[in-house]
């Protein structure tokens, strides 16, 4: 068993922490092997009633992928984050339907893979600290884990903006775009997960739960919903610059400093999301963005420049969202024959958070 996830049953709660404090416990192949037989066999186990997942140290629950890794990987096929992804989208899914309450403490830094451990959960707890987010147009990348599907079925267009932006979510804005459910102060966090060892789950959260803090993407819906239901990403940009707004100027310009081609392929793929029949649906969409990525210059150039030079200054390629097609964006979506992640809903099921088939937000207990 690697030290970089511990994983224990006790007092009827399966645990699982991410143990990498140093890199903000940012997700590794390694640990997506050992998460999901766990909670695979902790699913049909009498002895475990709920599982529970928090991280180790104070900066956050995890910090995403191991993008250096992944950039090294690009440089040479790409074959070990394929196999990666597919792993951890599966396990992305296995989440989403989980049959038990999944209690995750989202504390601190929560992005990208973070997100695809936590906020699929049942009970999904944010703190005073919390900051979560979608960064990957920033890195030539695009929103993966089943992001897309929480960001297209956020208020409005909140989601559009968050995702091509990559700003960072607070914990009332996470509670307010169904990326969590309920506001607990860090300080209280200990004794509501001693709690959970002996209490039922809903009431132990529920009990421990404050009023979450006023979201200030919802405060803005008015000129985000205008803006972003332009139909392509130029009219959205224009949009956004001829706006009063000083918020919405300068969403213009954060867009327009990522990499176009992720930008352009992000917009598709959330609007392909809204439209999605299931959560699996999705995920298999964006694996087939992610190994179109992995064959662009764009994903390894974002991470040399913001994680391997830390220059911040990608040269995008190509350089203009003028220069990217619709027929470009349209190969990020092509099949991909026997390389198809291949998910399927499962055949019977409840009602779901979002009136999609799955688990309900409070799982059985």
């Amino acid at each position: 068993m690697s030290a970089d996830v511990l994983i224990e049953v006790r007092d009827g709660l399966g645990l699982i922490t991410l143990n990498r404090p140093k890199a903000i416990n940012a997700l590794n192949y390694a640990m997506v092997r050992e998460i999901t037989p766990a909670l695979e066999a902790w699913s049909d186990d009498e002895a475990v009633r709920a599982v529970v997942v928090t991280g180790t140290g104070d900066r956050g629950l995890c910090a995403g992928g191991d993008i250096v890794s992944i950039y090294h990987d690009a440089q040479n096929g790409g074959t070990e984050s394929r196999d990666f992804w597919r792993d951890e989208y599966i396990l992305n899914a296995l989440i989403a339907r989980y049959p038990k309450p999944y209690v995750v403490v989202m504390d601190g830094i929560v992005m990208g893979g973070g997100v695809g451990v936590s906020a699929h959960g049942s009970h999904r707890i944010v703190t005073e600290r919390s900051k979560i987010g979608m960064p990957e147009v920033g890195i030539g990348f695009v929103p993966d884990v089943g992001g897309t599907h929480l960001l297209a079925h956020a208020p409005g267009e909140t989601g559009a903006h968050v995702a091509l932006t990559t700003n960072t979510m607070k914990a009332g804005d996470a509670i307010a775009l169904g990326f969590a459910d309920y506001y607990v102060p860090s300080e209280k966090v200990p004794g509501l997960l001693a709690a959970l060892r002996g209490g039922e789950v809903r009431e132990v959260v529920r009990g421990f739960a404050e009023s979450a803090p006023d979201s200030a993407l919802l405060a803005q819906r008015e000129w985000i919903d205008e803006c972003y239901a332009g139909d392509s990403v130029e009219e959205i940009v224009a949009r956004l610059q001829a706006r009063p707004e000083p918020e919405a100027n300068a969403a213009a310009a954060q867009i327009l400093a990522k990499s176009p081609t992720s930008i352009k392929v992000a917009l598709r793929s959330l609007r392909r999301a809204a439209d999605a029949a299931s959560i699996e649906d999705v995920l298999n969409d964006e694996y087939r963005v992610s190994l179109a990525c992995l064959k662009g210059s764009d994903l390894v150039e974002g991470i040399r420049a913001q994680v391997v030079d830390k220059d911040r200054n990608p040269q995008w390629s190509p350089a203009s969202l003028a220069e990217v097609t619709d027929a470009r964006v349209d190969e990020f979506f092509a099949d991909l024959g026997e390389l198809e992640l291949g998910l399927r809903p499962p055949a019977v099921l409840g009602i779901g958070r979002d009136g999609q088939l799955g688990h309900g937000r409070e799982g059985q207990l």
